[in-house]
């Protein structure tokens, strides 16, 4: 336990700063996310709302964890088939593509890390399932969140419920803790069962970021050391928020005007 941080005040209001900027990031970018468009353009027109707009430094870039070379680019971009930390390049987006965006910025030293799903023109009735499964799933585990829960409580309610649609859940890549430091402890596992891992406290600041396979839950890395993709090429979707864990229940730190609201089985649960 003595690995995880419980922020202070002045913690929690930085990264309540930080995530809503890395929201509104999202909410910037989404007029562009269409066909026709490359990765690297979205790349480039995020990276430059970051600098000189916000006057935030994109956490991507640069980014090396032991064993890895630095991540070359400002986002990462995940298209169709690409589970987690697609590079941005010369792909052109088309009609029918899905992609997640993961922005993650820094402001004033702290981490502001969210994503979303978005759909190029019409996407087909099984993406769309995908995304929406995967965006419920996220959410579900944000409503475990409550101090005297448990970490295992979160990744039982995405299993059961990804499982259950048919999808299957990616093992490797998890939530992690977030503050000053990108990807501290804990890890929130997005698989798993009640009661288990690490008690919930006041002051925890975490991603919940499901990565939902349509096939099974194998994984393949590509030869750029980075991008991930499904070994059977199915579909991947993934969402994700910073929560923080109050003294009642939880607090989603990445929201801002254009955040998607929650699902409806959220709302009905919370009325």
């Amino acid at each position: 336990m003595s690995s995880i941080t419980i922020k202070t005040d002045d913690d929690i209001k930085g990264m309540r700063i930080a995530g809503r900027l890395g929201s509104e990031v999202l909410d910037y970018i989404t007029p562009f996310v269409t066909a026709g468009i490359t990765t690297g353009e979205l790349d480039r027109l995020c990276h430059e709302y970051m600098i000189n707009i916000q006057g935030t430094i994109p956490a991507p870039l640069n980014y090396c964890p032991p064993g890895y070379t630095p991540f070359p680019k400002a986002i990462c971009t995940s298209v169709n088939d690409v589970v987690c930390h697609g590079i941005p390049g010369d792909k052109m987006l088309k009609n029918g593509d899905v992609v997640n965006l993961d922005i993650t910025v820094i402001k004033d030293g702290y981490h502001g890390d969210t994503s979303r799903m978005f759909f190029i023109g019409e996407p087909s009735i099984m993406a769309r399932r995908l995304s929406t499964i995967t965006f419920e799933c996220m959410w579900l585990g944000i409503s475990k969140v409550r101090p005297g829960g448990y970490l295992g409580d979160i990744g039982h309610v995405i299993q059961q419920y990804a499982e259950k649609a048919g999808y299957s859940v990616v093992r490797e890549f998890c939530g992690h803790g977030i503050g000053k430091i990108f990807h501290e402890e804990p890890q929130i596992l997005h698989y798993g069962r009640q009661g288990t891992l690490a008690e919930m406290k006041p002051g925890m600041i975490f991603t919940i970021e499901p990565m939902i396979n349509a096939g099974r839950k194998e994984i393949r890395e590509m030869p750029d050391g980075w991008t991930i993709k499904t070994r059977d090429r199915s579909l991947s979707a993934q969402w994700e928020h910073t929560v923080l864990v109050t003294d009642t229940g939880y607090e989603v730190l990445t929201m801002s005007a254009g955040a998607p609201p929650p699902p409806e089985l959220i709302k009905a649960n919370a009325a």
